[in-house]
């Protein structure tokens, strides 16, 4: 799919740290929530007054695996958790290009099997 060039460029930021990482997680949050919608989860530190603030975690469920991303002062934390009838049996810390590539082999995979996630996934590499 020529989209996925689109989407490991906008994920870009997240190989950088400084404000570029903070950019970075906002707009794949973003692109996530928009795409995959219930799918995706963010959670958010709050700032004064209860506003949100930025990207605190994002969690992806596709299938059987869940993908979390959080900031850290030395760069992202990335991992996958992989369960079967909702009980975890791996567990893995990945880097972000493994944990992009991971993500984006899923949704293909998952795209493959159905035309909602193809849809989501159309949406998020646009």
């Amino acid at each position: 799919m020529g989209g996925l060039d689109d989407f490991d460029l906008s994920a870009a930021g997240l190989r950088a740290d400084g404000a570029d990482l903070a950019s970075g997680l906002e707009v794949l949050a973003a692109k996530l929530e928009d795409a995959l919608g219930r799918q995706t989860r963010v959670q958010r530190k709050r700032k004064l007054l209860g506003k949100p603030g930025p990207v605190s975690q994002i969690d992806v469920r596709i299938g059987e695996c869940r993908y979390s991303l959080c900031p850290s002062p030395t760069g992202p934390n990335a991992s996958r958790l992989r369960e079967v009838g909702g009980i975890a049996i791996k567990r893995e810390s990945l880097s972000i290009d493994d944990w992009l590539t991971g993500l984006t082999r899923d949704l293909e995979a998952e795209a493959q099997r159905s035309a909602e996630a193809r849809a989501s996934l159309e949406r998020l590499l646009s």
